[in-house]
């Protein structure tokens, strides 16, 4: 996470290869499992993806967005599909209207002694700041859909019925995998899958690929929303997912698959999407789910993300409370009590002397005796 919606987020399996036989750790990345030369080495620090599920039609919009590091020059992701697939270039705005609408409500929460960095028990100190072309044929056992070139991405929508001949199609086209990876994807081949598999270029030959990336948008037709997550299971070190879903109504995973629970930040309804919103998901309103999970063993992933209704449309926003010396004026709250009760203090004192001045001399009841 922010973003909201993400609801069908899974985390890529990212699998830099080294030299030789050894294998570097595998960096989930939400939708299939990305690969490079076994020389070199690519990293994602961020991905994050938006699902637009349209009931009426039994449409589904993935959208997804890599920012990468590394000295690889080249570089390959796998993503399986349920039915026949569409990509094109995604808007590079949706994310960060997601993000802006799924930000946390920032809220002030006064108290009254003063604290550690506060005066008089902080010296000197400031505030600190505080508080995401043409391709080859198919061969025996995989079919070859379409293939097109989208800004830096090669596209490859692959049909396969054999898990060895998709990994055979893909490594003499340029997409090296693993052996688990191929392994990985044996299951997706026994449910009849599909497959998009994009190419990796930078915008300049020989220049690494660095930084944030075009968005893919990939659309599909399923009975039900999906998040592929199965191939993150590759993954050795603890991989965390940010998702945006946008739906009829407030959607979440059905279930954990090996992970922690799902955490939702953001639930809400948009009555008017406008921007690169309204482009993905047409006019009308639209709900909004942004969930954030965390996988400390992706081993234990067992199965792709189903996304599903929750039992009510029951609004949430993450709120931050920003913690503050109470203050009037500019002058803290309990400077000003502790002086009110110092004069209070004082001028009763001084009511009291002035009280005890101001007493009569008692009447003498002594009797005087006579000649």
């Amino acid at each position: 996470m922010r973003g909201t919606h993400r609801i069908l987020t899974t985390i890529i399996a990212l699998l830099a290869l080294q030299l030789g036989s050894l294998v570097a750790p595998a960096y989930a990345c939400g939708c299939g499992a990305m690969v490079t030369h076994r020389m070199d080495r690519i990293g994602v620090d961020r991905e994050t993806s938006a699902v637009h599920w349209d009931e009426r039609t039994g449409t589904e919009r993935i959208v997804m967005r890599f920012t990468v590091h590394g000295d690889a020059e080249k570089a390959a992701w796998i993503m399986p599909v349920p039915h026949r697939a569409d990509v094109e270039l995604g808007d590079p705005e949706l994310f960060d209207e997601l993000a802006r609408l799924t930000a946390p409500e920032r809220r002030p929460r006064d108290y009254f002694w003063p604290r550690g960095r506060d005066w008089p028990f902080s010296w000197g100190e400031t505030d600190g700041a505080g508080a995401a072309a043409p391709g080859a044929a198919g061969g025996p056992g995989v079919g070859v859909v379409g293939r097109e070139r989208l800004g830096p991405f090669d596209v490859a929508r692959l049909t396969a019925t054999d898990p060895a001949a998709l990994g055979d199609w893909l490594h003499r086209n340029g997409f090296e995998l693993s052996d688990r990876l191929e392994e990985g994807l044996r299951p997706y081949v026994e449910r009849k899958w599909e497959y998009v598999a994009v190419r990796l270029a930078p915008a300049k030959p020989g220049e690494p690929l660095r930084g944030e990336l075009d968005p893919l948008r990939i659309t599909f037709t399923n009975d039900r929303p999906v998040y592929p997550m199965r191939l993150s299971r590759l993954a050795t070190t603890p991989q965390s997912l940010g998702l945006y879903v946008l739906a009829g109504h407030r959607t979440e995973p059905k279930d954990a698959i090996g992970g922690d629970r799902p955490e939702v930040l953001f639930a809400g309804a948009i009555d008017e999407p406008a921007g690169a919103v309204a482009d993905l998901t047409g006019p009308g309103r639209v709900f909004l789910t942004a969930v954030d999970q965390s996988f400390p063993e992706p081993a234990r992933i067992d199965d792709d993300h189903e996304l599903v209704r929750a039992a009510a449309d029951t609004p949430y926003r993450e709120v931050i409370w920003r913690d503050r010396l109470w203050r009037v004026g500019g002058v803290p709250v309990w400077v000003l009590t502790m002086a009110g009760t110092l004069v209070l203090l004082v001028a009763g004192g001084f009511a009291v002397a002035r009280a005890r001045n101001a007493r009569p001399a008692a009447p003498s009841t002594g009797v005087r005796s006579g000649a």
